[in-house]
């Protein structure tokens, strides 16, 4: 009996966090869809009387949105790919090749996972704009392709992988770049895949060092262009949450669809080490 009312009350505890969680993102939606002095009403309307779903439209035609998500679909692109590239080498280097000064070169690594983002943008900038690469696709990609995070995640998956796999490539005849590319690689699918997602999630809503390094509308990814858009409509907030509903839907949707890549990551960050 005391072991049932526990568990009612994990499910009753988790529930309750996870409509608390919900919360923002209904109201959200909600605010959207009211009108411009809907929002102030007293006491406050949890869904609007009459639902103006123009707000969209008129709110991604009121700003150049298509150029903010193809910036956004373009660094995204090229940073995943980046990330993939320099994980998986990297982390099989980690896991498997022997070196001096592997292990410490590695835990150097990690230690930069310990280092404040906004202590590396003065660095970043200057020598982005030393190389003349302010407000250009490369001054958003270029410092953004290794992700120490994803090597860490990569090596520890490797290490899972039985060697007596890799032993047999190399019985037969196997070079290491083969065993790395037909066998270390192929069976670390999972990996990659969470390794791409987590990418994506943290490129597509970067701010920061977008808003640092780009100055014309043309160049500002969806963040960036949400956070002017602001600016030029302060006091109507159905069209600030219409356009940030907009922006989070591309997440949102890589949620519902790859949800046991994302519950991976996280078992495979407790890996041995």
């Amino acid at each position: 009996m005391n072991r049932r009312a526990g568990n009612t009350l994990v499910y009753i505890l988790a529930a309750a966090l996870g409509i608390t969680m919900l919360v923002p993102f209904v109201w959200m939606l909600s605010t959207s869809l009211m009108d411009e002095f809907e929002v102030f009403q007293f006491p406050p309307r949890l869904w609007p009387a009459d639902p103006a779903w123009s707000n969209y439209s008129n709110a991604l035609t009121a700003a150049p949105f298509a150029r903010f998500f193809l910036n956004s679909a373009i660094m995204s692109l090229f940073i995943v790919t980046g990330h993939l590239f320099t994980a998986a080498t990297a982390g099989y280097a980690f896991a498997r090749l022997r070196f001096p000064g592997r292990d410490k070169v590695f835990i150097l690594f990690l230690a930069n996972l310990m280092v404040p983002v906004i202590v590396l943008l003065i660095p970043r900038f200057l020598l982005v704009n030393a190389l003349g690469w302010v407000d250009t696709y490369m001054g958003l990609i270029i410092t953004e392709l290794v992700g120490v995070w994803g090597i860490f995640l990569m090596r520890q998956y490797f290490l899972s992988i039985p060697r007596e796999l890799e032993d047999a490539a190399r019985i037969d005849g196997a070079g290491e770049w083969q065993v790395f590319w037909k066998v270390a690689l192929p069976l670390s699918r999972p990996a990659l895949a969470t390794v791409a997602l987590f990418s994506f999630v943290e490129t597509w809503k970067s701010f920061l060092w977008p808003l640092i390094v780009t100055r014309s509308m043309a160049m500002r990814p969806v963040e960036v262009g949400i956070a002017a858009f602001h600016s030029l409509y302060l006091s109507n907030w159905p069209y600030q949450m219409a356009a940030a509903v907009v922006a989070v839907v591309p997440i949102l949707l890589l949620f519902l669809f790859t949800q046991r890549y994302f519950v991976r990551g996280i078992q495979l960050a407790g890996l041995k080490y």
